[in-house]
């Protein structure tokens, strides 16, 4: 088992923790992983985009012209796709983009972004993910300790609104439960901050 040092909000190593090779120290599938961020992507989209039809568009119930003897086109509707405030052909409806991959396909494309943060050296442990109140400052502080620039999720066991409201005012940062934890974010975030109880029960749920 791979290990790796635990730290304290003060950035200071407290302790060591083995980390679970099932977990942490499998092989990248980036197809699967890559499956995983489209499928999310897609069931975010709402879906409700929507454009008027010939049949939806007012007016144009009159033919504009007789049908011979113009010297134009025939025409039957002013409101047909090819006029001008006509009618959209073949656009958008509302619609679900929602579907669904495996759960084989799910878990190993968790542990593959799990693993590759290891591996890229981007997962940073906590001995403990806590704030005594609603400060925005002692979360900066936290970040400036641990000497993490860029994007950062910071996970904890549970969610915990004192961190989640003490984290949501800076740019960058996003806080998740390990239930709510998603390959997107773990791969769009360049720094993956992870309380030890988290990694306890992120272990118990997808080391089986």
């Amino acid at each position: 088992m791979a290990k790796i040092a635990v730290l304290d909000m003060a950035g200071k190593q407290v302790s060591e923790r083995e980390l679970s090779d099932a977990v942490f120290a499998v092989t990248p599938n980036e197809a699967v992983m890559h499956a995983m961020v489209v499928n999310y992507l897609a069931n975010q989209r709402q879906g409700t985009q929507s454009t008027l039809t010939r049949t939806e568009v007012a007016g144009g119930g009159r033919k504009p012209w007789r049908q011979k003897g113009t010297g134009h086109a025939r025409q039957g509707s002013i409101r047909a796709p090819q006029w001008t405030h006509g009618g959209v052909a073949l656009g958008p409806k509302p619609r679900d983009y929602r579907y669904a991959l495996n759960k084989k396909a799910r878990r190993l494309a968790m542990k593959s972004a799990l693993s590759t943060k290891v591996l890229d050296q981007n997962m940073i442990v906590l001995d403990s993910l806590k704030v005594e109140e609603f400060k925005t400052k002692t979360i900066v502080a936290m970040l400036k300790a641990l000497n993490v620039e860029g994007k950062a999720l910071l996970v904890t066991a549970e969610a915990d609104q004192k961190v989640v409201k003490s984290a949501a005012n800076i740019a960058g940062v996003k806080t998740a439960a390990v239930n709510t934890l998603n390959v997107y974010d773990i791969l769009n975030y360049d720094k993956f901050i992870v309380a030890e109880d988290a990694v306890a029960k992120i272990e118990e749920v997808y080391a089986k």
